[in-house]
């Protein structure tokens, strides 16, 4: 029964060529879009001798994660709810909670899937590197896509109807943009400022990309700031978060 819901948000999923693009397609396009300015395919100082398109790879692979987790998947949840949806499934051997792990694998998938996209054009078009620590790489971006998961949970769970999942989700995407370097990537930021960064899931994010980038093991406080978030925020959507 589980599979059958996910197969239908999939399909549901494909035919929404917004959510395609943002989630999918956008992050890479900003990758290609900088690259293509040649004096960001030159050495940089203020990034510690990257080129710019170096440092915006690990940036494009988060942005995909934001897309998907704030702004695709409260709408959709959110609009579920104030149609009846979940409702009315309560009354069905499917169980509300199939859709929402469902929608969780879908959106996730998504970001997944742009982070690979970034990656293979960075290295194909750019000559980006791949990351040096590969297992290191894999650790951060999921943990930060369950952060970036919990926290659109959140917003989910606070707003009554589309509109207000809206609203709350572009109150948070853009705070999440720039602690995620899209702005100005975490190793051009002034000491303090990349520190309060830190502190938050998608600039701890950022920098233990970086670090996995540059072929060293993510600093475990990055590591330790995502864990904390990630069991905030779905204790506070489990909390919150309402069927009807």
């Amino acid at each position: 029964m589980k599979s059958a819901v996910l197969r239908t948000e999939v399909r549901l999923f494909c035919r929404e060529p917004g959510g395609i693009f943002w989630i999918l397609v956008f992050p890479t396009l900003l990758l290609v879009i900088l690259g293509s300015i040649p004096s960001f395919r030159q050495p940089n100082d203020d990034f510690g001798g990257l080129r710019t398109v170096d440092a915006y790879v690990p940036v494009a692979v988060l942005l995909g994660l934001i897309v998907g987790a704030l702004q695709s998947m409260p709408q959709t949840l959110t609009g579920y709810r104030e149609r009846g949806i979940l409702r009315r499934m309560s009354t069905t051997p499917v169980r509300p909670s199939a859709l929402l792990s469902s929608h969780m694998l879908v959106y996730g998938g998504a970001a997944l899937a742009s982070a690979l996209l970034v990656l293979a054009v960075g290295r194909l078009g750019f000559d980006v590197r791949l990351p040096k620590q590969p297992f290191g790489y894999v650790l951060a971006l999921l943990l930060a896509l369950l952060a970036a998961l919990a926290l659109g949970s959140v917003v989910s769970a606070l707003s009554r109807t589309t509109k207000i999942a809206g609203a709350i989700g572009s109150a948070v995407f853009f705070p999440a943009m720039f602690c995620a370097g899209v702005w100005l990537p975490v190793q051009a930021m002034p000491d303090v400022l990349a520190r309060i960064v830190g502190c938050t899931p998608f600039g701890a994010a950022a920098q233990a990309l970086n670090q996995a980038a540059a072929g060293h093991w993510p600093s475990w406080t990055h590591l330790g700031v995502l864990a904390v978030w990630i069991l905030l925020l779905t204790g506070a959507a489990s909390r919150w978060f309402r069927w009807e």
